[in-house]
């Protein structure tokens, strides 16, 4: 019941920092992640990152994501998806460079270097898809190439975690990982999105329909969101992905606007915004000032090759100046997925536990720069205004 409590406190203090961040104009996901860093370890130390939050923060994800995919325009999305895979491919060079050689210039080793790259390669497109959501940009060009880069860009991320796990085989204790049979499973993971979207989620959203529950249809997309979320974790992608096709291959059915209706509010209510505050829980200052330096110029690095890497990418693709700003905005925010690859890499000694919190603490510092930049990118461009 003591959670029952903290979940009351947290949802109170969520819903008054969204409603005075709308007033002040900043994305109100800034106000619910600093919800965070105030009651978390960071400051007042009266809410820690426990089993039960940490969940319903992994729910929050998927639920998020999933509604993303719900939104999104699938034909825009395979209209975009060159560009896509050009913002990712360039939106994870430019970190595993710059970033990897800043590291070595603060006396890391090559190895710990390069890892710390892979870690900023990562993006999470979760909080920029509710910046996107809350300014009305989701359904866009540059929207639809955020999502699609977002995904490829998970892809290039796992195999380059999986390369470097693999490189350190015996080194480290660890298990040594089968690149092929990875890579082989997330092939598999891929066609069964595409069969998923082609034949099955019509075929039981429809047979869902005839079943005497109240919505069902929606008990029904549930289902195949969370095994979708389920198959991606277990093939090495994130389940945030495998939620986000679940939502699109929903959306081709007929029950795209009852499901949605239903979802949001259950997502929103609960789920998500402690996702959010999940995100604050994660910093700490223990050490702060002696890091300083490091997390500064590392904080700078983190929104920078993002928005001029991804940015490059948009431009090689024809992108005008202002969707090229915004593409590469959406993709700054690390979130989970850099979180979840530091959480991987430390346990597999491929970081000293000297520099994990502050690896933990730029990732969290750039993804709440992150939005800020996004609504600006999306007040500056034209189309999306209009």
């Amino acid at each position: 019941m003591s959670f029952i409590g903290t979940l009351c406190i947290l949802l109170l203090a969520t819903t008054l920092a969204g409603h005075f961040s709308h007033r002040l104009g900043i994305p109100a996901v800034i106000g619910e992640i600093l919800v965070g860093v105030i009651l978390g370890p960071a400051i007042f130390n009266f809410v820690r990152l426990g089993n039960l939050v940490q969940t319903f923060a992994d729910l929050g994800v998927i639920v998020l994501m999933f509604i993303g995919g719900l939104e999104s325009n699938l034909a825009l999305l395979k209209k975009y998806l060159r560009p896509a895979i050009v913002v990712a491919v360039i939106g994870v060079i430019f970190p595993v460079l710059i970033m990897g050689g800043a590291s070595c210039w603060f006396h890391f080793s090559w190895f710990e270097s390069l890892f710390i790259g892979v870690i900023f390669s990562a993006t999470s497109v979760s909080i920029s898809v509710e910046v996107l959501k809350e300014f009305k940009a989701l359904d866009t060009k540059e929207g639809a190439t955020i999502l699609g880069a977002a995904v490829a860009d998970d892809i290039i991320g796992v195999i380059l975690l999986s390369i470097m796990i693999s490189m350190m085989g015996d080194r480290t204790g660890a298990s040594q990982t089968n690149l092929g049979l990875v890579l082989l499973e997330q092939l598999a993971f891929f066609v069964g999105v595409f069969l998923l979207t082609r034949w099955i989620a019509p075929f039981l959203m429809s047979l869902s329909n005839h079943l005497l529950m109240a919505v069902s249809p929606t008990i029904m997309s549930v289902i195949i969101c969370l095994a979708m979320a389920w198959l991606a974790e277990t093939v090495g992608l994130s389940g945030a992905i495998g939620a986000f096709f679940a939502g699109t291959a929903i959306a081709q059915t007929d029950y795209q606007h009852q499901v949605d209706v239903s979802i949001e509010p259950v997502g929103y209510t609960i789920f998500i915004p402690i996702f959010f505050v999940s995100v604050g829980l994660n910093m700490t200052f223990d050490g702060f000032w002696q890091s300083l330096p490091f997390v500064v110029v590392m904080t700078i690095l983190g929104v920078l090759t993002k928005l001029i890497g991804c940015g490059l990418g948009a431009k090689l693709n024809g992108f005008s100046r202002h969707s090229n700003y915004l593409v590469g905005a959406g993709m700054i925010s690390r979130g989970e997925m850099a979180l979840i690859t530091a959480q991987i890499g430390f346990s597999a000694h491929l970081l000293s536990s000297n520099y994990y919190s502050d690896i933990i603490l730029v990732i969290i510092l750039v993804t709440m720069i992150a939005p800020f930049v996004l609504k600006d990118a999306i007040h500056r461009a034209p189309a999306v205004e209009d």
